[in-house]
């Protein structure tokens, strides 16, 4: 179970996120909505424990991936190398897996610069999914494709996540994609930010083989 109690947040003592508090349970996904700048972005990178000066507790699994707007790739490294750098542990034959699940398996030689911005995000996909999360955090991932191609990577996030069973975070400004998507939405509002929407833990018999407990 990963569990979020934020008090408060701020910038430069500007108050961004008011009490905030919510759980997601593994194998639920919870989408987030809101307008730009209401600090969806925010409320992500603390959950991951990326952003830790905040007042509150997050409990979160070890195993954790994260899809950003953008692919984060090293553009300097082939496909297969920019999944195997993320998790070394991880075989040949694993990772060429991994790459045919999201059909790229002939372009595990390619770099990221030989690839279209739709290969790219499922190669960002892969590299989340290649290592099984428990807790699978998604900001915006099919922003800025076109309306085929956004199509193609959520049907092949819904089979990933149905396949995997993570904990699911999803922030999106697509009221379809969180309806496609998501089993609880929940929605920022005001200033500072709360929210809003069914916010009771989820009810997905979770099951919590394999969770850690991080602390911020």
């Amino acid at each position: 179970m990963t569990e979020v109690a934020i008090r408060a947040k701020a910038f430069g003592g500007t108050p961004v996120l008011g009490p905030v508090a919510f759980a997601i349970a593994a194998g639920e996904v919870v989408a987030i909505l809101g307008p730009s700048g209401i600090g969806k972005s925010t409320l992500l990178r603390i959950v991951a424990g990326i952003d830790r000066d905040y007042e509150g507790e997050v409990s979160r699994p070890d195993r954790l991936a994260m899809v950003f707007q953008e692919p984060v790739l090293l553009p300097w490294r082939s496909a297969m190398d920019n999944l195997r750098l993320v998790h070394p542990g991880l075989s040949e034959s694993a990772a060429q897996a991994a790459l045919d699940r999201v059909g790229l398996g002939d372009k595990g030689a390619a770099f990221p610069g030989q690839l279209s911005l739709g290969q790219q995000r499922r190669l960002a996909l892969a590299r989340a999914f290649a290592g099984r999360p428990a807790l699978l955090i998604l900001d915006e991932p099919f922003v800025s494709l076109d309306p085929a191609t956004a199509e193609t990577m959520l049907a092949l996030t819904e089979g990933l996540i149905a396949e995997t069973r993570p904990a699911t975070l999803l922030v999106t400004h697509s009221e379809a994609e969180a309806a496609r998507l998501a089993t609880r939405t929940l929605r920022l509002s005001g200033r500072p930010a709360t929210l809003a929407g069914d916010a009771t833990p989820g009810q997905g018999g979770a099951d919590k083989t394999g969770e850690g407990h991080g602390r911020a």
